[in-house]
């Protein structure tokens, strides 16, 4: 029989990691309570493996010897002494039981298990009250790896743990949450545990021998709220051992920044807030949201070395229906950079991702013809998951002839079947938000194809300098830039001319293009600019976009 008292040393040292996810095996651990037979002392069984898990044969420096053996843990506070307020949990790597688990919980200090041979990750968690603390700390035990082939006893002792002291340069920075996440991964199968913590007082301590090279990898998130606005300090490490305590203490210049700003939406309600979740795109994280009030700003300084971050920012609906999400996602961000997000302000209109690998929004596969063009996103190019419209049409000649409609579906969304012929084609998506619309036609020529053929459509993008109400100035001359997307962006521009509306669309007005912009004088207050592209491609594609009453004019100063 083994018998280990857990200790750690402080230096245990971790590297840091890069943000792909390694490729293995994830099999779901079951936690459950393990039985007290008798005062004292738990008896705990591991489950048979579930039946999607094959037996499997141990190898390498996996111990093999046959059988059952008992593993006996000893809990031990920050006191030294015997505790019941801790949770453990076991979960098998190798084995007959690899990818299964058991939480220990509500049970006596020293516990008894009776498990398989094999390889296992141990953690354990113990809480603790200090005297005269409102707030409960937390030491959190890791063990990556556990190699039982004989009766073991282990003592696991708190007191080996070492502070976690994670904070922001900011003297008005509240603590909200943390969050530490440990995964091991031995021969495809990975074993997963996390400590999530509302206190700052949190210590951790690896346990044991080294795992394989690079076995291991480590999460620590903690987050922290200020008056507008979020910290939030990641750290991502990959190595052999968990971490024995971890200090890091930022400047101001070593954290980016992210600025979001909340338009009013097109309800013009102006009351209300849209909620941000700003997240870690590798591995959990206790993330915390921030509402930001319609017509102001929000602001998030982060740790760029967690790797790349998601932004979710969310308008719930004002009926039954689903909240409007935009989803910025996997974005990197270099420490002391500001970057900043609009979102439901104008020129809502079509937007083309240009990143390569983009899913093409209009493609031809044999005789059908998918489009799936965003064509509600927000002034910034934000793509709106549930865009507010109240009518929606797309229809599609074939030879100057009709060939379909489609109405009330999501905008710039559509299939039809189509005859296998060469034929020219227009293509028409039309959408009327709460205030305003948009309309855009393409002109090509399409053939049946064998394979999903992207079909050459562009896109002109409108970027006004407009309050986060949605509105600019009246009587102001101000600039407009216009950048060009999709197939017109690839094969180049061949013919582009832009006129603008103050009367809703009645009268059209050219604006001669300079350096990617026009220039216009707004009208009086209360009245809108409609705007419109005329595009023809080096192909001969061509695209008319129109926004009748794309924004709104106004007599006072609003919110920038």
């Amino acid at each position: 029989m083994n018998v280990y008292a857990e200790s750690s040393s402080p230096s245990a040292s971790t590297s840091s990691s890069d943000a792909s996810p390694r490729a293995a095996t994830r099999r779901t651990v079951l936690r459950g309570l393990g039985a007290v037979t008798a005062a004292g002392t738990a008896a705990v069984c591991l489950p048979a493996a579930a039946a999607h898990a094959a037996p499997r044969a141990t190898a390498g420096a996996t111990p093999d010897a046959a059988g059952t053996h008992a593993l006996t843990l000893v809990h031990l506070g920050r006191d030294g002494a015997p505790t019941t307020a801790y949770r453990t949990l076991l979960t098998a790597l190798s084995g007959p039981d690899a990818g299964s688990g058991r939480e220990v919980k509500d049970s006596p200090g020293t516990v008894t298990l009776q498990v398989p041979a094999g390889r296992y990750m141990l953690d354990s968690t113990f809480s603790t009250r200090p005297v005269g603390e409102e707030d409960w700390g937390n030491d959190w035990l890791v063990r990556p790896r556990l190699d039982v082939d004989r009766d073991t006893t282990l003592v696991l002792d708190a007191r080996v743990a070492r502070p976690v002291d994670v904070r922001p340069p900011f003297a008005d920075a509240v603590f909200e949450q943390a969050g530490l996440f440990a995964e091991v991964t031995y021969e495809g199968v990975t074993g997963f545990a996390n400590l999530m913590a509302r206190s700052p007082d949190l210590r951790v301590a690896h346990l044991g021998p080294d795992t394989e090279r690079g076995a291991v990898r480590t999460w620590a998130d903690s987050y922290w709220k200020r008056p507008a606005g979020v910290c939030a300090l990641g750290y991502l490490f990959r190595g052999e051992r968990a971490p024995t305590g971890l200090v890091r203490r930022p400047a101001a210049g070593d954290l980016a920044t992210l600025v979001v700003r909340a338009g009013v939406p097109a309800s013009g309600a102006g009351t209300g807030a849209g909620l941000v979740d700003f997240t870690p795109s590798p591995g959990p994280s206790p993330a915390v949201p921030l509402a930001v009030p319609f017509g102001s700003t929000g602001t998030f300084h982060f740790t760029a070395e967690r790797g790349t971050w998601d932004l979710v920012y969310s308008v719930p609906s004002e009926t039954e229906g689903p909240s409007n999400s935009h989803f910025v996602l996997g974005r990197s961000y270099a420490p002391g950079s500001t970057t900043v997000h609009t979102f439901d302000t104008p020129v809502h209109g079509p937007a083309l991702d240009p990143s390569p690998g983009a899913r093409p929004v209009a493609q031809r596969t044999g005789d059908t013809l998918d489009l799936t063009v965003p064509l509600l996103a927000d002034g910034d190019g934000h793509v709106p998951s549930s865009p507010p419209f109240t009518a929606s049409t797309v229809t599609l000649h074939r030879n100057g002839a009709l060939l379909a409609t489609r109405r009330g579906e999501t905008p710039g969304h559509a299939s039809f079947t189509l005859p296998a012929g060469r034929a020219s084609y227009r293509l028409t998506a039309s959408a009327t938000r709460p205030r305003g619309s948009v309309t855009t036609t393409w002109t090509f020529t399409s053939a049946a194809t064998a394979t999903a053929t992207e079909l050459p459509l562009s896109a002109v993008r409108f970027g006004a300098d407009l309050a986060l109400d949605g509105t600019a100035p009246a009587h102001t001359p101000t600039r407009v830039a216009v950048t060009v997307q999709g197939a017109a962006r690839r094969v180049g521009v061949r013919s582009l001319t832009v006129s603008v509306s103050t009367d809703g669309g009645t009268t059209w007005t050219p604006a001669p293009l300079a350096a990617g912009r026009i220039e216009l004088t707004t009208p009086a207050p209360g009245r809108t600019v409609s705007l419109r592209a005329e595009l023809t491609d080096r192909d001969g594609n061509t695209l008319t976009q129109t926004h009748r009453d794309a924004y709104v004019t106004r007599a006072a100063t609003a919110t920038r």
